[in-house]
């Protein structure tokens, strides 16, 4: 699957200064790691962002995310977020910051 380059440039300034942020292509996309960890992701034109299990449930209730799939298989604590809610630089900045805020609250690798 390609992702989407520009949605990258994006994620990557609002990253911009991050501390321990390293770039790998996975799972056919890109995905921006913090201290080992996957934060977030550029799957096709929308993103996928690991907020933890409880945070998912709530926020795939509360929001236009839905739960991340790898094949057939759900990815528990892991979101999808379509294009439609990445329009504004505040709204790709917040899903980026959450993940990167649930990938700092785990021990480093």
């Amino acid at each position: 699957m390609a992702y989407d380059l520009a949605l990258a440039d994006e994620i990557r300034s609002v990253l911009d200064g991050e501390p321990e942020l390293t770039e790998r292509r996975m799972f056919g996309g890109l995905a921006f790691l913090v201290n080992g960890h996957l934060a977030v992701g550029v799957r096709g034109s929308g993103i996928i962002v690991r907020v933890g299990a409880d945070a998912a449930e709530e926020l795939v209730r509360t929001t236009a995310a839905t739960r991340a799939m790898m094949g057939a298989r759900v990815m528990t604590g892991w979101l999808d977020v379509g294009a439609d809610s990445l329009g504004t630089e505040a709204e790709l900045s917040a899903w980026v910051r959450r993940g990167v805020g649930y990938a700092r609250s785990l021990p480093p690798k």
